[in-house]
């Protein structure tokens, strides 16, 4: 059965045919962060997929990941140009690191994933919160529900962590 919802007017959809994207965001509406874990090479991936990217094995497992981790890049967006998103900006689309799996399986590398800034209610961040946000900030995931058996796995200031004093952050 697909999924379908609402965010901020404007329609998601994901179709019964995409069966690992229906599971992830299955676990997601449960408010409960699960990534596939390939049973041969034991890496964590992400987004969903049919195969591993490192060693093309066809087999996974669902695994509950913390949701957890830094700001490796953003984007902050000053002109929205979906309309149901103009009245939030500025807003941040970030990339996280998540503490999960980081460096692995290089050094460099790690499970990346992406969601909007929000505040722990699950919308879209004040402008006061952005402005406080940048690479390296520490995050914590939250869920924003859309409808039922679908919520966006979305990124909000993880107060518990230190944080950086003066994240970095894009000349304006």
């Amino acid at each position: 059965m697909s999924l379908q919802g609402n965010y901020l007017g404007m329609g998601l959809s994901v179709d019964d045919l995409d069966i690992e994207n229906i599971e992830y965001f299955r676990h997601c509406a449960a408010h409960d962060f699960h990534l596939q874990e390939c049973t041969s090479c034991k890496l964590v991936r992400y987004p969903p997929t049919t195969a591993c990217p490192w060693c093309m094995s066809g087999e996974s497992r669902w695994m509950k990941v913390e949701g957890k981790g830094t700001v490796h890049s953003y984007a902050e967006v000053h002109h929205a140009i979906q309309p149901a998103f103009k009245g939030h900006t500025p807003y941040h689309v970030l990339l996280v690191d998540l503490d999960t799996q980081k460096g692995k399986p290089s050094e460099h590398e790690a499970l990346r994933v992406v969601g909007n800034l929000t505040t722990p209610d699950g919308t879209l961040a004040t402008p006061d919160q952005v402005a406080r946000v940048g690479i390296g900030t520490r995050v914590r995931m939250v869920f924003s529900d859309v409808s039922e058996g679908l919520s966006l796995p979305q990124w909000t200031i993880d107060e518990a962590a230190a944080q950086p004093a003066h994240p970095w952050r894009y000349p304006e």
